[in-house]
This record gives C-alpha cells, structure tokens and sequence, in this order.
C-alpha cells in the first residue's frame, strides 16, 4: 500500500496574498506543512502541487530548497492539478493537505489514517461533522477515486478537489471522523491577518516543532485574548473559489 501526500500551495490568496511563505520561527508556512505531513510517519511521498504562475516560482523554489518534489498545474481546476501530480507519482492512497494549516498535528494525522485503513472506505474527513479546530483537518482518500471524480465533478468541485465525494455520498463509502472534546469554536488555520497574528502569537510561545492538538488547545484555553484575534473572521462558502 503506496500512501501519498499532497499539499496544494500557491501564492495567490484573495484576503492573504503570499502566505505560503510568510516566516513562521525560522521555517516557511509552507515547510512547517511538509514538516508535520513528514512527521506522522504515514507517507511514502509527499508533493507540493501549485501552479504554473510565474509568482509561483516562488513555491517551486522553496520545494527544491526544502527536497520536495513539486508538481505545476492548473491554477483554478486544482483536481486537475491533483490528477497530474498522480500520473507522476504511483499511490493506493492519498492525503490532502493544504499550505494554510501550518499547525498540522502529526500524531492526528496518523491516527486519521489508521482509522481509514482500518475502515475500509473509499474517503474519511474530519470536516463532515466539525469538532476540530479550523486547520487542522485531514482527509485521505483512495486514488481510484480521485480519478473516478474527473469525469463527475465540475465547477467548484474541482477547486475543491473532494467536495463532489462528501456532498455525494451516495455514490461513494464516506466516513467522518469526529474527535471529542469539540474544539470546533477555534480558528487555527491561515487566511487573513488575523489569523496570522494568532498564529505567530503560537510559534512564537511553541517554537519551529509541530505540536500536538490537545497541547495546543490546552495552551490556548487559558489565552481567550489571542483566541478573540480571528473569532470573528468567516470562512469562505464551498462555491467560492
């Protein structure tokens, strides 16, 4: 069983333009990603899947600096982008992550996959039902069926890469996994200033390393004047791009 990781990433960002590889401690947004995907211990490979821009010269640049490999596609159909990156590299199953979840926990990561293995099912999210904070989901998929949604998924399901297999769960075996307690009410991924400044508030306290999520959320329980920095910033609609 061949297991991939894929980390879309591009420079282009309608509220956060370049965040990607902004400095967080001493590493980019971008390497703390492939840092914590590296770190679960699950992957076989991981990839960096942006565009073919020139801004994004930039992400290609890092991905040779950090020894990555990195794919370069579609800027808007990023399933197409995804599907290319498959014809490069052989998998069973893939992992998606993407560069604006900077404080990925490894040991969550792992855990997701060994539940989807243990499942069976052709695609797990922790998204479904939302108990994670924002930013630090996983979803694993089976590469047959990434390439099965090619023919299905149109418009913003192809932004969105996965979104055509949960809302048509009907056509597939999905599972969402939901983990207690419910931190769902914290928003740790990475879209606007806000965000940023909660964010650095966190690898400024933790430092470079990846960190767990009941050692994040404990820290932050105590902390409601960094966690009120992004409460009241809205997370785009699905149709969005």
């Amino acid at each position: 069983m061949t297991t991939l990781g894929i980390i879309q990433a591009r420079m282009g960002s309608s509220r956060l333009p370049g965040k990607v590889l902004r400095k967080l401690g001493s590493r980019s947004v971008l390497e703390r990603v492939v840092r914590a995907a590296a770190q679960s211990g699950v992957l076989d490979t991981i990839v960096v899947a942006t565009t073919t821009e020139p801004d994004d010269d930039a992400v290609a640049a890092e991905c040779a600096a950090l020894g990555v490999p990195c794919y370069r596609g579609s800027v808007d159909d990023v399933l197409d982008r995804f599907l290319g990156v498959l014809d490069e590299h052989e998998s069973d199953v893939v992992l998606r992550f993407t560069a604006d979840s900077p404080l990925l926990d490894p040991e969550l990561i792992a855990r997701a996959y060994r539940v989807f293995m243990a499942a069976e099912a052709d695609y797990m999210t922790t998204s479904i039902v939302k108990t994670l904070p924002r930013g630090l989901d996983v979803e694993v998929v089976r590469t047959p069926v990434l390439r099965e949604i090619d023919a299905l998924a149109t418009e913003h399901h192809r932004t969105h890469v996965t979104s055509y297999i949960y809302t048509h769960s009907e056509e597939f075996d999905v599972i969402g996994l939901t983990l207690q307690p419910d931190l769902s009410h914290l928003r740790l991924t990475l879209d606007t200033e806000d965000d940023w400044k909660l964010i650095e508030a966190i690898v400024q306290h933790f430092g470079d390393e990846p960190i767990s999520v009941r050692k994040l959320t404990d820290w932050l329980a105590g902390r409601p004047d960094l966690t009120e920095l992004n409460a009241h910033v809205l997370q785009k609609a699905l149709v969005q791009a």
